[in-house]
């Protein structure tokens, strides 16, 4: 498999050490309202998200009404819906007449425009205006979609919950056969916010990925409440974060619930920024700031009593304390200096420095 190890998200580079960039996702938090749409943009560009992103369906795209019912009642989530399945994705349409206007906010506030599209009347009518597709869970199985987004030759963020490894292979070459750009996303499609989600989020899951595909770009596609489970996919390479965006996780509606607010989306935003900088490159090495603790922390070898110039050093002539100058000895080169005639004269209490042996360290 080829594929690309640095990616471009609108005017970002997206690699292992580059920042992590966070997509918010208003999905159906507009609530049939345009302008709370666009409101929805702007909050989410001043809480720190990268990109806004929508979700482009029609129910009747999307879901059978008919076999909805068949089920006999509604499941996981939705069972809490007061509508039916189809009905409630009827109402929470991103309507398409909206999406000039929507990319013009986005344009106007400085922030990269995305959507999931679920048919390709969606794709083909965004195409022009996308920087990248974002692939939903629910679709990893339908490779015929895959593929049809996958040939506009944009990154394509593929989300991989609810599903085996054999189902992501299988995604993955589908993209692979049309385009280099894949960001691959570890995801648990359980929406219900519960805190017994994370013992289901298995985060160990990009570990295998980047075994399986080494080099290709991570990311997260996350519903669970704080931000444990971002900044552990961070820690573990994730450098595309996705998350619900609302303003209000009370309202009424399929995904305010479990949606980031735009003080929680900041925090997140803050934290693993924190969390970038304190994962480093990986080179264990005395840190700039660590310079003056090495001296006062570290022991250096030390006189146990005058001594003159020309003596021989013995074992018992010396000790290990507390600080280390640069040019002094360290413990572990004591059998370097013991058997060898002192150089400078040294008084109880000094350092042995490099200079003070014939033969340097």
């Amino acid at each position: 498999m080829h594929y690309d190890s640095v990616i471009h998200l609108g005017e970002r580079e997206i690699a292992i050490d580059c920042p992590t960039y966070f997509v918010a996702d208003i999905a159906a938090n507009h609530d049939g309202d345009l302008e709370r749409a666009k409101q929805l943009i702007h909050l989410a560009k001043e809480a720190g998200a990268d990109a806004v992103k929508f979700q482009h369906f029609k129910a009747e795209k999307i879901v059978s009404d008919v076999g909805f019912k068949s089920l006999g009642g509604q499941l996981s989530h939705q069972a809490s819906w007061k509508k039916s399945v189809f009905e409630v994705y009827r109402d929470y349409e991103c309507n398409r007449d909206w999406n000039a206007a929507l990319i013009e906010t986005a344009r106007a506030v400085g922030i990269d425009f995305m959507t999931t599209p679920y048919d390709t009347e969606a794709v083909d009518q965004l195409d022009p205006f996308l920087p990248a597709y974002k692939i939903g869970s629910g679709d990893i199985t339908w490779t015929d979609f895959i593929e049809y987004v996958a040939r506009r030759g944009k990154p394509v963020m593929l989300a991989t919950g609810a599903s085996h490894i054999d189902d992501v292979q299988r995604a993955v070459a589908a993209v692979l056969q049309h385009n280099r750009q894949l960001v691959l996303m570890q995801c648990n499609t359980n929406y219900t916010g519960s805190l017994e989600n994370f013992r289901h989020i298995n985060l160990n899951v990009l570990r295998s990925y980047a075994v399986s595909f080494p080099g290709m770009v991570l990311g997260l596609s996350d519903h669970s409440p704080g931000h444990a489970t971002v900044l552990g996919a961070i820690a573990l390479g994730a450098r595309v974060i996705e998350k619900h965006f609302t303003d209000d996780c009370s309202r009424v509606g399929p995904d305010h619930s479990f949606s980031m607010y735009p003080a929680s989306w900041r925090e997140m935003v803050d934290r693993s920024r924190e969390l970038e900088a304190a994962l480093g490159d990986g080179i264990k090495r005395v840190e700039a700031n660590e310079r003056q603790t090495s001296v006062v922390q570290q022991r250096c070898l030390r006189f146990t009593r005058d001594m003159a110039a020309g003596e021989i050093i013995q074992a018992s002539d010396l000790e290990a304390l507390r600080p280390a100058p640069a040019d002094a000895l360290r413990p572990y080169e004591l059998s370097v200096a013991v058997g060898q005639p002192l150089v400078h004269a040294r008084k109880h209490g000094e350092a042995l420095l490099y200079n003070d042996l014939e033969a340097a360290c």
